[in-house]
C-alpha cells in the first residue's frame, strides 16, 4: 500500500471515529483513549472530539448561550444558562461515575472562571450512579420528582441566593349542601379521622398543574360520586409543619350539587351520606373546634346569601396562558363593565 493510500485510510478512520465520538458522553472518552493508542495524532484533536450538545430549545438565543457556557475548553459537561447567571446540566445519557467526576471538576473550574453562580444538575432516575460524585463535589439535594433528582451547587464565595424548594402544598375542603339543607359528608377509612366516627367534609390535595376550583370538583366526585359545580372559595387558612414539615394552604370551597346518588370511594372512604346540617354542626368535634365551627357558620351564611366569597374569573397572563383569578364578586358586574 502506498504512503498516500495509508494516509487516506488513516484520515478516513479518524473522521469516522470523530463521528462516533459525538454520539454520547461515555463512548466519547473511552474511544478517545483507544484512538490515542492507535493513532497518536488523535490525542491532540480536542476541539473536534467534543461532548454532545444539549439544547434547551432550538432558538438562536439558546445556541449562543450554550456556546458561551462551553467557552474555549470543550472538555466539560454540556450545559445551558439559566436566567440568573447560573447553568443547568441535564444528564439524559449514561456515564461512568469516574468520568462524570472528572468532567464535573473541570466544568466547575471553568464556570467559576466565567463568573457563573448556581449550578443545577438534573439526573434522570436511571443515572443514580452519578449522585455520589456530585455530592462529593459539593452538590446538595434540591428536590426530587418520580423521574428525576435535582441537585444544586453555589460556586462563588458569596451568600447563596438560590431559590429553596417549594415550601407549601395546597389542599381543599368542599362544602356541598342540597336544597334540603343536607351537607355532603364522609367518614375516612384511613388518616387522622379514621375510626373516630367523625363525619367531615370531603377534602384532598390539589394536583400539580390543577386549579383550586377544578380540584374541589374532582375530590368530591372521587370520594362520593357526586357531580358538582364550583361556586366560590369561601375562606382559606394556613397550617405549618404539616406534610413532611411543609406548610399547607387549605381552601374551603362552596360547591353546588348536580346529582344526588352517592357512590363512595371504596379505597379511602368508609362511608358517605347527606346529613342534615343541624346534625353536622351538633357533632362534638365541630362544636369544640373553633376553626371548623366558624367555617360552618361562613358556609351557612353563604347558602342563605349573606356572605360573599371569592369567585373565579378566567383570565390570560402575560405569557398567554389561561389562569383563574379569585376575587370577591360583590361588585363584579360594575368592575367588569367599567373602564380605568
Amino acid at each position: 500500500m502506498s504512503f498516500r493510500a495509508c494516509k487516506l485510510c488513516s484520515s478516513s478512520l479518524l473522521a469516522t471515529s470523530k463521528l462516533l465520538l459525538t454520539s454520547s458522553a461515555l463512548p466519547n472518552l473511552q474511544a478517545r483513549a483507544l484512538l490515542g493508542s492507535i493513532f497518536p495524532q488523535a490525542q491532540g484533536l480536542k476541539k473536534s472530539l467534543i461532548l454532545p450538545r444539549q439544547y434547551m430549545s432550538a432558538s438562536l438565543a439558546s445556541l449562543v448561550k450554550e456556546e458561551e457556557v462551553r467557552g474555549k475548553d470543550n472538555e466539560i459537561l454540556g450545559a445551558v444558562e439559566d436566567q440568573h447567571g447560573g447553568v443547568i446540566v441535564t444528564m439524559d445519557g449514561p456515564m461512568d461515575s469516574l468520568v462524570f467526576a472528572s468532567l464535573l471538576d473541570a466544568s466547575i473550574s471553568q464556570w467559576r472562571q466565567q463568573g457563573k453562580k448556581g449550578v443545577w444538575i438534573k439526573l434522570a432516575r436511571e443515572h443514580s450512579n452519578l449522585v455520589d460524585p456530585a455530592v462529593k463535589a459539593g452538590f446538595k439535594f434540591h428536590h426530587a420528582e418520580p423521574d428525576y433528582l435535582m441537585l444544586v451547587h453555589w460556586i462563588p464565595n458569596t451568600p447563596d441566593t438560590l431559590p429553596a424548594n417549594a415550601s407549601h402544598r395546597v389542599a381543599i375542603g368542599a362544602f356541598v349542601m342540597n336544597n334540603n339543607k343536607e351537607v355532603l359528608v364522609v367518614q375516612e377509612s384511613n388518616g387522622r379521622f379514621s375510626g373516630t366516627g367523625v363525619w367531615k367534609l370531603p377534602t384532598g390535595a390539589v394536583n400539580e398543574g390543577e386549579d383550586i376550583c377544578t380540584a374541589a370538583v374532582r375530590e368530591v366526585k372521587e370520594e362520593t360520586g357526586i357531580d358538582t359545580q364550583f361556586v366560590e372559595v369561601l375562606a382559606f387558612k394556613e397550617r405549618h409543619k404539616s406534610f413532611f414539615q411543609k406548610s399547607e394552604l387549605f381552601f374551603v370551597c362552596m360547591l353546588q350539587p348536580r346529582s344526588s346518588k352517592i357512590q363512595r370511594q371504596v379505597s379511602e372512604i368508609e362511608a358517605a351520606q347527606w346529613m342534615p346540617v343541624e346534625d353536622y354542626v351538633a357533632q362534638p368535634f365541630v362544636r369544640e373546634n373553633k376553626l371548623f365551627h366558624f367555617l360552618t357558620k361562613i358556609s351557612l351564611s353563604k347558602f342563605h346569601g349573606n356572605y360573599d366569597g371569592f369567585s373565579t374569573l378566567l383570565t390570560t397572563t402575560s405569557s398567554c396562558k389561561k389562569s383563574y383569578l379569585y376575587f370577591n364578586n360583590k361588585e363584579a358586574g360594575h368592575m367588569l363593565a367599567s373602564k380605568l
